[in-house]
């Protein structure tokens, strides 16, 4: 596959740039891969395509509050930071993203809090863009977290053109977060509500859980026009036994497994065996998942509505097939479905 056969037209103003206010409420575009028919619902109503032990994997990865806003020593110039992840927990470093990159060399020391209270200091360039700070912070661990993460703002992508307000501290979360690590949320859990989760229950599926913290490999602009060159940036994914036991009690039993977004479905796909079964796992994966592709565990999954060029997308059609998939955003984007993170979900079955 190539790089320009994911070109598609998406006008700016499908791109939601705030949530639905009621988590269950967004619209969700149904697609049947034997038949190819499309339907279109509201994503509480997914409770009409699964039954009793049917099988539900979340990724239950914790966004943290990425986004830090400091000033250079001397020049007091304005710097982004985005926390990346925590390389060493001891002495504070971290791998960060940093704009603009340019004013920025080792060394320099940056300064963070109304009362610059947090301090930096630059120690590595580890890519064109990339930096490694050490943070020079004398109290324990937990203490140094609280305050730094307290300074951060929500980390909405760059195609959110907004601040990010106290709402998304919440939103821009799933309801089953608890392990920190992401800077991306997984999209396709934020539609499930507390009331939608219940009724699932009730109905007697089964919910099972993985972690992968998505990183911004995700937007990474992809340069190659030959989808094989293209590397993924590495991403932490934890597989635990008990996620194991319910999906691969789930398959044996011929029962439905919906990987519910894309970094399930690749921590999935990543942890499998050559006799088709999950297994438990606690490591990285930089799989890249583009046409033509066989799955072997889920055999449906929620998404949302990705952009153009995206990774994301690459995925969806994988799974969906490249020509329905393609015709499917065709029509979302005629039906005017939202875009991205905040937007409108697609089901794929």
């Amino acid at each position: 596959m190539k790089l320009s056969a994911f070109k598609f037209n998406l006008p700016q103003d499908l791109i939601a740039q705030h949530p639905v206010f009621h988590r269950d409420e967004s619209r969700m575009l149904v697609v049947h891969r034997k038949t190819g028919d499309i339907e279109h619902r509201i994503f509480k109503e997914i409770l009409e395509y699964f039954d009793e032990k049917d099988t539900f994997v979340f990724n239950d990865t914790q966004v943290f509050p990425a986004r830090l806003i400091g000033n250079k020593e001397k020049t007091g110039a304005k710097i982004e930071v985005f926390l990346l992840r925590e390389l060493n927990p001891d002495i504070r470093l971290w791998d960060v993203l940093v704009d603009p990159a340019r004013k920025i060399r080792i060394g320099n020391k940056l300064y963070f809090g109304e009362d610059d209270s947090m301090v930096a200091e630059v120690i590595d360039n580890t890519t064109s863009r990339g930096r490694t700070l050490r943070f020079l912070y004398d109290g324990d661990h937990e203490e140094f977290k609280t305050n730094l993460f307290a300074m951060g703002q929500t980390p909405l992508p760059s195609y959110i053109n907004r601040p990010a307000e106290p709402e998304d501290a919440e939103r821009y979360q799933t309801l089953f977060a608890k392990n920190e690590g992401a800077v991306i949320a997984p999209a396709a859990g934020l539609h499930f509500s507390r009331e939608l989760i219940k009724r699932l229950e009730i109905k007697g599926c089964e919910f099972a859980f993985v972690t992968a913290h998505a990183g911004l490999g995700n937007f990474r602009e992809i340069d190659v026009e030959d989808l094989s060159k293209h590397k993924m940036d590495s991403e932490q994914i934890i597989v635990s036994d008990d996620a194991v036991n319910k999906v691969n009690k789930a398959k044996m039993n011929g029962k439905h497994i919906c990987a519910v977004g894309a970094t399930v479905l690749r921590a999935m796909e990543s942890t499998v065996t050559t006799t088709g079964f999950l297994t438990d796992y606690d490591g990285w994966t930089n799989k890249f998942i583009f046409p033509p592709y066989e799955f072997t565990l889920a055999d449906s999954v929620v998404t949302n509505f990705h952009l153009p060029y995206s990774s994301m997308l690459m995925q969806a059609c994988a799974f969906g097939g490249f020509d329905l998939i393609m015709d499917a955003y065709r029509v979302a984007v005629k039906e005017k479905y939202r875009f991205g993170a905040y937007g409108d979900a697609m089901l794929i079955v």
